[in-house]
């Protein structure tokens, strides 16, 4: 069982502890195979685990000392050093002095700025352990006293009236906050709000029309519990990556509003951003895609026998799904198909699935050789970017399997250099290269508010670009579009399949350039060409242009 958990991983940290046993981590990986969820988030949905043991798992990788606190450990003398309000608004407690060191319990070991407040209030250099809030909250009322005041959630804003504000700080999780502030959203036609750490408080701002705004300030002593809240309401309990980000629905008057919740680990806590949902989901049939008949005809054929398939993408979820819709459209009658990665498996069709995340590249090496072991016709690994991934990968080629197989590269030409650097080496055979995919994502300017505009000189160099000045088109946002400026996505695919002529150029080729330019003399018209069209038929942007195309 040990061999299915990294050494030192959460499961890995909490199983030595004796705080989960071997059945908690069979089911805890079951569910995360059948719910697509991380393993922290399984084990709190099963019950097995709580938040708090979660919290003291990730200290534990931290190397931060963890205490569950209680009144004889600790020194009142050393809590009479640091003033209650402050303990109070960083949700911290000292614990004891010990030369010109002063041991602190934190909630949130990571507040420098915490840290340095209290540094400055008490003279002494401050060491960090760990502790839960709740616990820590108990020791204030003991060591302090009970607030005389009545305890607050700690917003102001002008944004609401006095009574709704009474009724946001009358609950200290935070939950009724976050549904004011969802619906001051939609009321209001918002395009974004931002929940901002400062150290001592949280900057609550708004953007409409392309100008932003404060309209409130949170203090920073409950917004721990907020964030709390907010995970379990995205799915996010258990995942403590630096930068993460998921879905959020939400109903206001019967009438149901997704938005997009964007996590960021900043100073003194986490950065929030909420957008509306306004992007299509990727398409689950490859008719959706709306493609030219001769690129679906290619996608379509791409799957079709034994080989390698590349797919292409920065974004794993896109990628992701790219590989799904491969798979949906495979013909997989009576053929054994196995996936390997934390993304895959949301398309058309069930398959088992190997979860493959926080691995080290020489395991998911192992784990490639591992998954061959028990002879699939199909294995789709979400991520082979690194070297020994993609030559376990070509091996797996080469035993007569369909590998597709994605690599984490922006467009079309980084994922031709890749197979060429691999060619070179001689890691891959291109007879056995089945084709290439590639896709990006566009926004649609809204029909109902955009605008045909000059770009100068000045503002094309200013994009970076050799975009020709000239007219084209921008959106202000309306209410069509909620204010957004945009209706809807398109996504763009390069397809290029490996014919024999293709293969031929491939190997004689010194550079991505020069096959390109050889199967542009054949007619090729990859997603360039399509975002050229766009941005002439005022679709896009030159912004959108320039990030979603060029860049």
């Amino acid at each position: 069982m040990e061999g299915l958990i990294k050494e030192g991983s959460l499961g890995y940290i909490l199983m030595k502890s004796h705080i989960i046993s071997e059945d908690d981590i069979r089911a805890a990986l079951e569910a995360q195979q059948a719910s697509h969820c991380r393993f922290g988030e399984a084990l709190v949905t099963l019950g097995v685990v709580t938040q708090e043991d979660i919290d003291w798992a990730l200290s534990n990788q931290l190397d931060i000392p963890y205490v569950r606190l209680k009144k004889d450990m600790i020194d009142a003398a050393a809590v009479a050093l640091l003033p209650a309000q402050t303990a109070r608004q960083y949700n911290l407690i000292p614990l004891i002095r010990a030369g010109d060191e002063l041991n602190v319990a934190m909630a949130d070991p990571l507040n420098r700025v915490a840290i340095e407040a209290v540094e400055r209030s008490t003279g002494y250099q401050v060491i960090v352990s760990v502790a839960l809030i709740r616990e820590i909250r108990e020791m204030q009322d003991q060591f302090y006293g009970v607030p005389t005041s009545p305890v607050s959630f700690g917003l102001t804003s002008s944004a609401f009236s006095p009574r709704v504000l009474e009724i946001i700080n009358g609950d200290i999780t935070g939950a009724t906050f976050l549904d004011y502030l969802l619906a001051y959203f939609i009321q209001n036609r918002l395009t974004v709000i931002s929940l901002q750490p400062l150290g001592d408080m949280v900057s609550v701002t708004a953007r409409r029309g392309g100008a932003t705004r404060e309209i409130g300030t949170l203090a920073i002593t409950h917004y721990q519990e907020f964030m709390i809240h907010l995970r379990r309401g995205c799915k996010l309990e258990g995942i403590s990556e630096t930068s993460t980000k998921s879905g959020l629905s939400f109903t206001l008057r019967g009438q149901r509003h997704n938005f997009q919740v964007l996590l960021l680990r900043g100073l003194g806590g986490d950065f929030v951003t909420f957008k509306k949902s306004h992007a299509d989901a990727f398409p689950a049939w490859l008719a959706d895609l709306h493609l030219a008949p001769a690129t679906e005809e290619q996608l379509r054929k791409l799957p079709a026998g034994a080989g390698m398939v590349v797919v292409a993408h920065r974004e794993s979820e896109e990628r992701c799904r790219l590989i799904d819709l491969l798979l949906s459209e495979a013909d997989t009658a009576g053929k054994s198909v196995i996936l390997l990665g934390e993304g895959l498996g949301q398309g058309t069709k069930r398959f088992p699935r190997v979860p493959a995340h926080g691995i080290s590249p020489g395991e998911t090496h192992s784990l490639i050789s591992a998954v061959l072991e028990h002879d699939p016709d199909i294995v789709a690994v979400e991520d082979a970017t690194e070297s020994q991934s993609f030559i376990a990968a070509s091996k797996a080629v080469m035993r007569g399997k369909l590998v597709i197989v994605g690599v984490s590269l922006k467009e079309i030409g980084a994922a031709i250099r890749h197979l060429l650097y691999f060619w070179n080496k001689h890691y891959i055979i291109p007879t056995y290269i089945r084709g290439i995919v590639s896709c990006r994502r566009v926004s649609l300017l809204c029909p109902a508010c955009r605008q045909p505009y000059h770009l100068s000189p000045d503002e094309s160099a200013a994009l970076g670009t050799a975009l020709p000045s000239g007219s084209y088109f921008r959106s202000s946002g309306c209410p069509e579009c909620e204010q957004s400026g945009y209706r809807g996505s398109r996504f763009l695919l390069d397809v290029i399949s490996f014919d024999s002529a293709v293969v031929e150029a491939f190997e004689t080729v010194s550079d991505s350039r020069d096959l390109l330019r050889f199967l542009a003399d054949r007619g090729y018209r990859g997603s360039a060409e399509q975002g050229d069209e766009l941005l002439r038929s005022g679709d896009i942007s030159p912004e959108e242009y320039v990030t979603s195309i060029l860049l």
